[in-house]
């Protein structure tokens, strides 16, 4: 009977070794296991990000631009609307697996500047899932907070309160969370009907007092001056209300839940790509609308005093709109339909981290292998929102800037990615108009670091800490047996099936001129190195390092003869030892015969030849492949013999 320990530890890894298969990469072909939802029913999983967002947006907005608000909120629709939706739309067909415009970046590179801009851009990504959690939490306690019932008791326990909910988001995904799209509908629906509501109130209260627009457009003609002056100073202030342009990497995320066409194939499925754009063009109109319409009406209704910091409005101006004009039961309704879908963002946020991490890091081995596993994820990505929240102090206004700091890289990223695409298709226009939206949001994500440092600082902390963690585990799995299967070719298989009574004998070879001089001197001096008997079989190998940054991969093992009648293994990895180490295990298995391998001395520094092989694959191969040897196969009387002369 299993004790406690190995109970505990089972149900933290439990679907452990399902997970390579979930999450195989974006290079891929995902199955389809499930017909999928219709596309505006996942839209509402998607607007648990986006849509949330207006319980705080209006303020942010109020906050960042004053009286402009609803000038650079107009300035904001139009990038949304012109910029980053036709980016996105180009995403989707891209990439419409759900691995979005990273995985279309790491196509594009390769070797070590691949994998360390992929650890660069899921940093900013963890940044911006990570916040979404801390954030809407956060914004989750004000509501709560702020409410008249229950100011006079949970006042001072913001901390405490986020705390709380963070904890029973990472506790639900700890039972064991599956999306619900059906629970995401109804929540989305009642929220965007109440925010109806409110938006409707609000301009019935405008228009029955006329005085507050004329009022507005006399104050912002005696700060700004004129209409031109006023767009200008718009367009500098926008980039402080790019939390509104969350939501749509998540879009892209969600794609696989999309029920494509009958006809669909994994390799084209045009039906999923004609929803998911259809969900992201319907969810930035239903947006568009609500942020133009929430940051008028709560720019004209609400003091200015009631958005800074401490006031009734901060972080919460349609809520405080309900209950001054719908009454406290209204507004108390709509803090609770609040609170659920900000929540509920989280749980979105969490899902998205839970899909995004274990697609690259297990797979460049810079996550220990319980990466894969969803539960010590779960626990990993709480402590540090718990970490986030307490250094905030759970402010909304505090995390904005990293909020969108995050968001508008991943933005950015998305606009050169598809600028990279169309120009390899051959699109001049398109190529053209994708850099113009490229260039705007790359000067909106400089503005934004500019003005709001901080954003940069906690994004880099992310990065820091993810490429450490990265490069310290790869470091302690450099000796695994990371080749995850062996096939041999026709020659190949007819090499070893000679050997099935008797050991076969290789001779590890760099390939270089690979004329007959080269084999027949390698061939002199191992068999005089090694005492080798002249009746004895020599069968070269031979490995070619492809992308030594590749950690796990299928070895495919050729054979040749050459110069009639020297007998060569050709293979083609990312790390020579670990392919030759895979090689001789699968010929044991293969035969029931031990093989030997044998090598020569490399001449140079120890640990330079670590770090030529940590690096680039190579080094002193001879103790590196038999340490990986020693790690794979434990068992001495079962080991493959390495000779070193």
């Amino acid at each position: 009977m299993p004790s406690g320990r190995q109970r505990v530890r089972a149900w933290l890894l439990e679907g452990l070794a399902d997970m390579a298969k979930q999450h195989p990469g974006p290079h891929a072909q995902a199955p389809v296991e499930h017909k999928g939802a219709r596309w505006w029913r996942v839209m509402c999983l998607t607007g648990l990000d986006y849509f949330s967002t207006l319980g705080y947006q209006p303020g942010i907005a109020a906050l960042a631009a004053g009286l402009l608000s609803p000038v650079a909120t107009i300035v904001l629709v139009l990038v949304t609307l012109f910029g980053a939706l036709p980016v996105y739309r180009r995403v989707a067909q891209e990439s419409p697996h759900g691995e979005g415009s990273i995985a279309m970046l790491e196509r594009l590179l390769s070797f070590w500047k691949g994998k360390l801009f992929v650890l660069a851009l899921l940093g900013f990504a963890a940044t911006d899932f990570m916040i979404t959690i801390t954030l809407s939490a956060a914004d989750a306690t004000a509501h709560l907070v702020e409410n008249p019932h229950l100011q006079s008791a949970l006042s001072g326990k913001q901390v405490m309160i986020t705390l709380i909910l963070v904890a029973l988001l990472g506790g639900v995904f700890l039972k064991g969370f599956s999306e619900a799209i059906g629970l995401a509908v109804v929540l989305v629906a009642i929220y965007l009907a109440l925010n109806v509501v409110v938006v409707i109130t609000g301009l019935w209260e405008v228009l029955q007092a006329p005085h507050l627009v004329s009022d507005w457009s006399d104050a912002l003609t005696a700060e700004h001056g004129n209409v031109v002056a006023m767009i200008g100073v718009a367009l500098v202030v926008f980039p402080k209300l790019a939390l509104g342009l969350s939501g749509f990497e998540t879009g892209v995320a969600v794609m696989p839940h999309i029920e494509g066409d009958p006809e669909d194939t994994e390799e084209k499925p045009t039906g999923r790509i004609r929803g998911a754009r259809k969900l992201l063009t319907t969810a930035a109109l239903i947006m568009s609308v609500f942020l133009i319409t929430t940051s008028f009406i709560t720019t004209l209704l609400i003091p200015k005093a009631a958005f800074e910091p401490g006031g009734e409005a901060n972080g919460r101006a349609l809520a405080y709109l309900a209950h001054e004009y719908l009454g406290n039961t209204f507004g108390t309704i709509y803090d609770l339909s609040t609170i659920l879908i900000l929540w509920f963002a989280g749980a979105s946020a969490m899902a998205g981290m839970l899909n995004l991490m274990p697609r690259y890091l297990p797979r460049y081995g810079m996550a220990p292998h319980w990466a894969r596993a969803v539960r010590p994820m779960v626990i990993v990505l709480t402590l540090i929102a718990f970490l986030v929240t307490w250094i905030f102090d759970a402010s909304v206004d505090a995390q904005g800037g990293a909020y969108a700091t995050g968001v508008l890289v991943l933005i950015s990223s998305a606009a050169i990615a598809v600028t990279i695409a169309a120009h390899k298709a051959g699109e001049r226009n398109w190529t053209i108009g994708f850099a113009v939206i490229a260039a705007v949001f790359l000067y909106t994500t400089a503005i934004n670091i500019a003005e709001r440092p901080d954003g940069v600082k906690i994004g880099a902390c992310f990065i820091a800490g993810i490429i450490l963690v990265s490069l310290l585990s790869r470091l302690k799995r450099a000796f695994e047996l990371r080749v995850t299967d062996v096939e041999f070719d026709e020659a190949a298989e007819r090499f070893i099936r000679d050997y099935t009574h008797r050991p076969l004998r290789l001779i590890a070879n760099e390939p270089n001129a690979r004329d007959l001089a080269e084999y027949q001197g390698k061939k002199r001096q191992i068999r005089a190195d090694n005492d080798i008997p002249a009746e004895d079989d020599l069968v070269f190998v031979e490995v070619t390092v492809l992308d030594p940054s590749e950690f796990e991969a299928a070895l495919t093992v050729r054979g040749e003869v050459l110069h009639d009648r020297y007998r060569v293994l050709s293979l083609e990895s990312s790390s020579v030892p670990n392919a030759l180490a895979a090689l001789l295990i699968e010929v044991r298995d293969r035969t029931g015969q031990q093989p030997h391998i044998y090598f020569e001395w490399t001449e140079g520094n120890p640990f330079a030849q670590f770090l030529r092989f940590f690096l680039f694959g190579q080094g002193e191969v001879a103790p590196v492949t038999r340490e990986v040897l020693r790690e794979a196969e434990p068992d001495r009387n079962r080991r493959p013999r390495v000779h070193v002369g």
